[in-house]
């Protein structure tokens, strides 16, 4: 018995109805291999891998790949727009006040996927995203110091 084969990058991008360009493979597989990269960080990791690529053509791929569920888009006040590969599973962030480091955190305490408010306003809701604010072991070690 052989174990379930993973998708390719090219084959995960068919699947969601979406062209495969070199450019997009080599942005989706930057994100993944990423943590929480802004656009800078991602056009700067893509043209390593494929050469010249316009930062609009980035923005482009990176709505096109978040709209197909590939690609999750998190907003910290006050940070530029960050993107990550972990998609699906309404996990949570941790923002450092500091250095502005993110970090994942899984769910909130409560019924998964922290979809009970405690108010819905008629709302049906489907996903809950939090955002934790603070500063991160290194940046609070440094204070203490």
């Amino acid at each position: 018995m052989t174990a379930p084969k993973t998708p390719s990058t090219a084959e995960e991008l068919r699947g969601a109805g979406l062209r495969v360009t070199a450019a997009r493979v080599a942005l989706l597989e930057t994100v993944r291999h990423g943590d929480h990269l802004d656009v800078e960080a991602i056009a700067s990791g893509v043209r390593d891998r494929v050469g010249h690529i316009s930062l609009q053509a980035v923005y482009e791929a990176l709505h096109a790949l978040t709209a197909a569920g590939l690609v999750r888009r998190i907003e910290p006040a006050g940070s530029p727009a960050r993107f990550e590969g972990r998609v699906g599973d309404n996990h949570h962030h941790l923002v450092c006040r500091s250095c502005g480091v993110v970090t994942d955190v899984d769910c909130a305490v409560g019924e998964a996927p922290c979809l009970a408010a405690s108010d819905d306003h008629g709302f049906s809701i489907d996903e809950a995203e939090v955002i934790y604010w603070g500063l991160c072991l290194d940046c609070s070690t440094a204070r203490s110091s």
